[in-house]
């Protein structure tokens, strides 16, 4: 963990202005959909992408005297959230009615938690550039979602898809631990890394299940915080270290000019690549929060939040952690293999009883740069992990040489089948046998007087003679026994 002194010390991520060096602040509060199947006070689906106003109930749509019934699921999915969090989980909260007027807000109010939050503080550790900071969480409360206005249907008209109106979220509000674009970016990622291995919200941008409000400000190194500015509804990890960047010169830009920075909320404009204004920024005031009388407060007993506890996977940093003990993995190779649970669970299947080490050489470079170059995700691969192990085996085994694994690997991609019956149908077997090496050796050795002399001045040459056994040989023979054959006729240590 690296605290403000430390920072201030080493200088990082200051930003190099007209006066001297600046130091961002940033602070964030991401909006993850809660991954259930029906809404937070209602019992409509919240599938993503049905036709406009579908998945709409009467609750939703705020027809009179339609009340709210709290959704016990998503609450269940807030508090494991709160617990992968290692965050306090608070027994007792409060629904309160967030009053503001917007189209899409057909209540003209929305239904959050204000002072009494069902998650209060936690933290997140974050790898960013080769070292480890804390972000502090401030608080985790559940409020529902509102519509979606669409301007672009019809040039003179405006429409409201309620589709998404009263699908639950989650709002994890951090503390202004976060220093720089890479930071920012680096903690949401593992924000979205940590539920999606909770299952309690799917992480995709695109589609918006998870978008953050950036508050990002600039002080002198260790100074007073500035006045915040917030970009709205960010829904890209690259779109946010772009709209940081821009923002925080454009803040600086006006400091240094002797201007005064206005607190308000912005828009990050994707094509332009900056932000724009949007309106004052709004203090908790502004909203006129009450508590919701439609709805109790929340009352969790505490031998039920034990039992989430007890159901939580292992998440990713003590996955990193175990993976490196159990399987001899470095901190980077570990870090790839357990990016997404599912990664993770494949590369486990692969190493089981089997050399960790080679098992994640093959998932990391062979599958995974295979998956990457056809844009395949790892639950549609073409390879199992039953079928990469079985590889492994062969290597292990010395039935196959590393050559002919990866041609192995391209026939079980293309078209399938057991790793085993395809070496011995296609008489892929790896030669063994030191008499039949010994004779590629000598024909290769006879055939080039001229390199014999070379590699005996230079040893590293060596390379040369091992692969043209290797292709001689088809790429059957066994390296290691070529190379040691070498050594010996050649006369080389």
């Amino acid at each position: 963990m690296m605290d403000s002194a430390k920072r201030v010390a080493e200088k990082k991520d200051w930003i190099k202005g007209a006066t001297g060096d600046w130091e961002i602040v940033i602070g964030m509060e991401v909006h993850a959909q809660v991954l259930a199947k029906s809404k937070l006070f209602s019992g409509a689906s919240a599938e993503f992408g049905g036709p406009p106003n579908d998945n709409v109930s009467l609750v939703d749509a705020a027809m009179p005297g339609m009340l709210p019934v709290i959704n016990e699921f998503c609450v269940e999915q807030a508090v494991r959230t709160g617990l992968g969090l290692k965050a306090q989980i608070n027994r007792r909260s409060i629904f309160d009615r967030k009053n503001y007027f917007y189209p899409d807000l057909p209540q003209g109010y929305q239904i959050s938690q204000y002072k009494q939050p069902v998650v209060g503080e936690g933290k997140v550790l974050v790898d960013v550039e080769g070292r480890s900071i804390e972000v502090g969480i401030e608080r985790l409360h559940l409020e529902q979602d509102a519509g979606k206005s669409l301007h672009d249907q019809h040039p003179n008209m405006s429409f409201v898809d309620l589709n998404r109106s009263g699908c639950a979220l989650m709002e994890i509000v951090s503390k202004p631990d976060i220093r720089s674009a890479e930071e920012a970016k680096a903690y949401v990622t593992k924000l979205r890394q940590i539920m999606r291995y909770l299952d309690t919200c799917d992480g995709n941008m695109e589609q918006g299940s998870l978008r953050a409000d950036v508050n990002v400000s600039v002080r002198r190194p260790g100074g007073d915080f500035g006045t915040r500015c917030e970009i709205k509804n960010v829904n890209s990890i690259r779109f946010m270290g772009q709209a940081i960047d821009y923002e925080a010169r454009r803040q600086i830009g006006i400091l240094e000019d002797g201007g005064t920075i206005d607190q308000e909320t912005r828009l990050f404009d994707a094509r332009k690549g900056e932000t724009r204004s949007m309106r004052s920024k709004e203090e908790a005031h502004d909203y006129r929060y009450f508590p919701d009388p439609d709805l109790l407060p929340l009352e969790l007993d505490q031998a039920w939040i034990a039992r989430i506890g007890d159901t939580l996977p292992e998440l990713p940093d003590e996955k990193i952690a175990r993976f490196m003990s159990d399987y001899s993995l470095t901190a980077y190779d570990a870090s790839v293999l357990t990016a997404e649970r599912a990664s993770a669970d494949f590369f486990e299947q692969v190493a089981r009883g089997r050399d960790g080490k080679m098992a994640a050489n093959w998932v990391i470079n062979e599958l995974f740069g295979r998956l990457n170059k056809e844009g395949k995700a790892i639950e549609n691969t073409p390879v199992s992990a039953v079928q990469l192990g079985e590889i492994v085996d062969l290597i292990g085994n010395g039935t196959i040489s590393g050559k002919i694994a990866k041609d192995v690997f391209e026939i079980v991609w293309t078209e399938g089948g057991s790793p085993a019956a395809i070496v011995e149908a296609r008489g892929l077997r790896q030669v063994t046998d030191t008499g039949a090496i010994a004779r590629a050796v000598d024909e290769i050795i006879a055939a080039n007087p001229d390199k014999v002399e070379q590699v005996k001045a230079k040893p590293t040459m060596l390379g040369w003679f091992v692969g043209q056994v290797m292709k001689s040989t088809g790429g059957k023979a066994n390296p290691q026994a070529v190379s040691d054959l070498l050594r010996e006729k050649l006369e080389i240590n």
